[in-house]
């Protein structure tokens, strides 16, 4: 599976600018606060062409803030062709900070290719958005294997410091996943980096996820990732490298024989990360 560099810069361009999208007037037709468009940001970043149905997701901004909280539809096609018909979309907004909560929706893109989309937003007017399909993944999708590689743990850090950007650390840094993954029992693997994180998803999502680790704990082993090796310099965690990611956070979700089951990137909210963890153990 191909493999990039995570770029910090790049990271920003595609999930973290929001706020700048918003504050540059992005392109939409609803009216916000300032004279400023409605605005709709990608946060899914692997999307792929495949007859099967797969997440999308975005966030909303208006006038430079975020402004999650209508409902939404979206619409959307292959460049140059017409726009399908509108489907719902889904607000998550629990364990995600206030007005941040992120709307999904699955969809089937048939074929690789420039997409168009427009986000109708319930009295406030639509917002364009543009989106690049793939013709292949990067990061593993279900039914495909799982990367049998080595994670940082307390015992080997693998040249990683600080384990955990988490203020406090978080406790999931106790196994590697090339000793857990494929040994009988399911893994959840969360790639994030709180402290480094350009969306400001990283340390919501992992804080979120530690309210859930208890009730699963005895069926779920929960392994916590990294991006960097450091608080400084933009060399990548070896394990993350492995998984093929190119944005952040990701959670997979691993079954007892190693095979990936479900994916979710960009951000997620409670009800996705509990769905996730139970259907691992369904």
């Amino acid at each position: 599976m191909p493999t990039m560099p995570l770029s910090r810069r790049a990271f920003l361009a595609a999930t973290g600018g929001v706020l700048l999208a918003a504050a540059c007037g992005g392109s939409g037709g609803g009216g916000g606060s300032g004279g400023q468009k409605l605005s709709a940001l990608l946060l899914a970043s692997d999307l792929y062409a495949s007859p099967d149905p797969q997440r999308i997701a975005f966030a909303l901004a208006d006038g430079g803030e975020f402004a999650s909280g209508p409902r939404a539809k979206l619409a959307f096609g292959a460049q140059g062709a017409s726009l399908g018909r509108p489907v719902d979309t889904v607000l998550h907004a629990r364990g995600l900070p206030k007005r941040r909560g992120i709307y999904t929706a699955d969809v089937t893109l048939p074929r690789a290719g420039a997409y168009l989309g427009v986000v109708q937003v319930a009295g406030q007017g639509d917002a364009s958005l543009a989106f690049q399909v793939q013709p292949t993944a990067k990061a593993p999708v279900p039914g495909q294997a799982a990367p049998r590689t080595a994670s940082p743990t307390l015992a080997d850090p693998m040249g990683v410091d600080p384990i955990c950007t988490r203020n406090p650390p978080c406790p999931l840094h106790e196994v590697s996943l090339d000793t857990v993954t494929g040994a009988g029992k399911p893994v959840a693997v969360l790639l994030a980096t709180p402290a480094r994180c350009e969306s400001r998803y990283c340390g919501p999502v992992l804080d979120d996820l530690l309210t859930l680790v208890d009730r699963y704990r005895d069926r779920v082993t929960v392994v916590h990732v990294e991006i960097y090796k450091n608080l400084t310099d933009s060399d990548l965690v070896p394990t993350v490298e492995a998984w093929g990611i190119q944005t952040e956070p990701w959670l997979f979700g691993v079954d007892p024989t190693g095979n990936v089951v479900a994916r979710l990137d960009g951000a997620f909210g409670h009800d996705e990360q509990q769905q996730l963890l139970q259907e691992l153990v369904s």
